[in-house]
């Protein structure tokens, strides 16, 4: 049984931050890829952020480079997302991802929602 459980999400003011957390079970977790979407109303899911299944690679959206921070335990089957300077834009549903491409597989949490508003 497969599962990412998304947590930390809430209602910050402009300039706060939240660490998100997604928990992983059921799965190799240091053989995939991690990353985190989100997706805002009337927009399409967008790449916030990717980190390597070895560390291999990080990288961010343009739009939270300098403010957001990726990272993995993978003795704790666990992927976060510190978010540092929040702006309004930055509200959506963030979404967990494991990814293998050799193996064809891509799986999603149910999502996590964050409010950022004054």
């Amino acid at each position: 049984q497969v599962q990412l459980v998304e947590s930390g999400g809430g209602l910050v003011q402009p300039g706060g931050s939240l660490r998100l957390s997604c928990a992983a079970s059921g799965f190799t977790f240091s053989s995939y890829t991690m990353r985190w979407y989100r997706q805002a109303p009337g927009k399409e899911r967008e790449l916030v952020a990717g980190i390597g299944s070895g560390n291999d690679y990080i990288n961010y959206a343009d739009s939270v480079k300098g403010r957001f921070t990726i990272s993995r335990d993978n003795a704790k089957y666990t992927v976060y997302l510190q978010m540092n300077d929040l702006k309004p834009e930055d509200t959506a549903i963030y979404y967990c991802n494991a990814h293998r491409s050799a193996f064809h597989i891509s799986w999603w949490g149910q999502g996590t929602q964050v409010t950022v508003s004054s």
